[in-house]
């Protein structure tokens, strides 16, 4: 596989909403799928789903634990990738702001 492919692959998995609410959650440390399901509307199902293209993309690793999967964030790199973007938007919302009240 190439690495713009892979780069690509990464971007996508991280672009989706529930996926980085998924990467979020996980930014607090490991959680099991049955405490990411617990958290939000999602079923069991559709976390499955959204939790394989992450862990394809490479950005989750996962264990299990007897009848649990517990997942995590595999690279550092993940958690200071969307920690920029959420300072990016963050300091953008913050100008915008700035602007109205001029």
């Amino acid at each position: 596989m190439k690495i713009d492919n892979m780069e690509v692959n990464v971007l996508k998995a991280l672009a989706h909403p529930v996926r980085l609410e998924i990467v979020k959650k996980l930014l607090k440390g490991e959680r099991c799928v049955c405490e990411l399901c617990n958290d939000n509307e999602y079923s069991q199902a559709n976390m499955s789903q959204h939790l394989k293209i992450l862990r394809d993309a490479d950005v989750l690793s996962y264990k299990k634990e007897g009848n649990k999967v517990i997942y995590s964030i595999k690279h550092a790199e993940i958690k200071e990738i969307v920690v920029l973007v959420n300072n990016l938007v963050r300091t953008e919302i913050n100008k915008l702001i700035e602007k109205t009240h001029e």
